[in-house]
């Protein structure tokens, strides 16, 4: 399974800067089923979001997205409600390897924040490193991410690349 970095395309949940790990992945709920974690993201910065949001969704933040612990669950949880795509003004870097891992994309794009608008379309080309909110008529230069790390991306998380990897060398 291979992803397509250069056309990732969905509508805006827009929200405010220093969003954390806790508030992604709220520490009260580690223990119970997963389905009653998932209900539980975000809620603290917009309460409608777990249950609201829809698969293709894009996270548009501001700046230090996914501040705080190295809490694994929280870009997991986003992947699990669906959300194609994190971009923040900036995010934090454990955040960021994270989401890579596990085949979230992540990107930084200066000033995102200030341009869109919560409900609008955003067009992320990770490849190329722009974002584009075709109804303001606004294209913004993102942070490139290193071409080891697209790989990661491209194939879905580090795991589904080591498969891939094992079963090239097991067809050499």
């Amino acid at each position: 399974m291979t992803v397509d970095l250069a056309a990732i395309r969905g509508r805006a949940w827009l929200f405010g800067s220093d969003i954390s790990t806790d508030m992604l992945s709220p520490g009260q709920y580690v223990h119970h089923p997963m389905e009653e974690r998932l209900k539980h993201v975000l809620e603290s910065a917009r309460p409608e979001f777990a249950g609201e949001v829809k698969p293709g969704d894009i996270v548009v933040a501001g700046p230090n997205f996914g501040c705080g612990s190295s809490r694994e669950s929280a870009p997991q949880h986003l992947k699990d409600l669906g959300v194609a795509a994190v971009v923040a003004d900036s995010l934090a870097r454990i955040f960021s390897r994270n989401a890579i891992a596990i085949g979230l994309v992540a990107i930084a794009c200066p000033t995102i924040s200030e341009v869109v608008e919560d409900g609008d379309v955003v067009e992320v080309d990770v490849i190329s490193g722009r974002v584009n909110i075709p109804a303001r008529s606004v294209s913004l230069e993102a942070d490139r991410i290193p071409e080891p790390m697209l790989d990661v991306l491209r194939h879905g998380g580090i795991e589904p690349l080591l498969i891939s990897i094992a079963a090239e060398q097991r067809d050499e």
